[in-house]
């Protein structure tokens, strides 16, 4: 393991504290996310994707437990490891894919790419290659509807690494000074790229970050979607109750390297392994399958429906056309005169 490691106690067994359908819900999202990434990297290796991607595999359990906390009327500012957020706040996977494909029909008509995901419909405020930028952004957006006295939580998800960048302390700064309702979702998955925690930061208990700013912070096992759903219940309701930010640092792992690019020199396999019996798919499926809330034919069946909507969504890119020569420059500038 790393040198500076999460609490890493044993898979999670106690009872689900859900109805059926909720939990099945919760599953059903898990899977869809991890069938949709494994896709997308077989096709990046076909090249049928290309450019930068970076996938979510491990990481399932923050995404789905966090974003069933928020309202269809909250805001979501994301990372360039923004798939999963994206499908859960609403996205058509087909549109989702087809920007990973870069045709016309993707949700950035193919200009944004993996990294770039936006949808204004699901106040889906984007995803953004640049290590913390989302943050600013979160902080505009939670202040704009604080001035016009709107009652909506701003979700700004962000990894372990972003910490160290000024966006970071800046943002952490005006939140709590001014008392906006964001809600900051530290990622915390142990290496910022390939730079473990302990190498790039002095202080690795990261709520000691937001402590300084006199918000409070908790942390969640984030490789438990129950956790990771609790602790993010508590947190959208203080923000939206009290007033003010709140920080939660979700303790997960990813298991595929940073990105496709990404050689993944810096850790052992070993160690990799060790985190996956943590998996937090499997890990839940048995949870609700010891509490008797999922059979085997039952999980089959969501793990089918994933697939098959992933199926779809690769037809719907596959199918997608090319923005015309003529095109590119459209939306690039603007005219002489437009503005006036």
């Amino acid at each position: 393991m790393s040198a500076v490691e999460h609490p890493a106690p044993p898979p999670p067994a106690g009872p689900v504290p859900y109805d059926k359908a909720f939990a099945h819900r919760l599953l059903a999202d898990m899977l869809r996310i991890r069938r949709l990434e494994e896709k997308a990297a077989e096709l990046y290796g076909e090249t049928k994707i290309r450019g930068f991607l970076h996938l979510y595999i491990g990481e399932e359990a923050v995404g789905v437990g966090a974003l069933h906390a928020l309202t269809s009327a909250d805001n979501l500012v994301a990372t360039y490891r923004e798939h999963a957020h994206a499908l859960l706040r609403g996205m058509d996977m087909g549109a989702l894919m087809a920007e990973l494909y870069g045709t016309r029909e993707g949700c950035a008509r193919g200009r944004g790419g993996s990294m770039h995901l936006f949808d204004r419909a699901t106040r889906l405020f984007g995803g953004n290659a640049i290590v913390g930028g989302g943050l600013p952004l979160a902080v505009g957006l939670a202040l704009a509807d604080q001035m016009q006295g709107t009652q909506r939580v701003t979700a700004c998800f962000f990894g372990d690494g972003a910490v160290a960048e000024g966006a970071f302390h800046e943002s952490m700064n005006l939140a709590a000074l001014w008392r906006l309702p964001v809600l900051f979702c530290c990622e915390n998955n142990l290496y910022a790229m390939g730079t473990a925690i302990e190498r790039h930061e002095s202080q690795v208990d990261l709520r000691g970050k937001a402590a300084s700013y006199g918000m409070p912070a908790v942390a969640a096992d984030g490789m438990d979607v129950v956790a990771v759903h609790e602790a993010a219940k508590e947190a959208v309701a203080h923000v939206r109750e009290r007033g003010g930010p709140m920080f939660v640092e979700f303790r997960t792992y990813r298991f595929r390297a940073h990105s496709m690019y990404d050689a993944e020199l810096y850790r052992q396999k070993a160690e990799v392994e060790e985190w996956k019996t943590r998996g937090p798919i499997h890990t839940f499926t048995a949870r609700l399958k010891a509490q008797g809330k999922l059979t085997e034919d039952e999980f089959l069946a969501l793990d089918a429906a994933a697939d098959a909507e992933v199926e779809r969504a690769v037809a719907f890119a596959e199918a997608g056309t090319w923005e015309a020569a003529e095109d590119l420059s459209t939306d690039l500038y603007t005219p002489p005169g437009a503005v006036p």
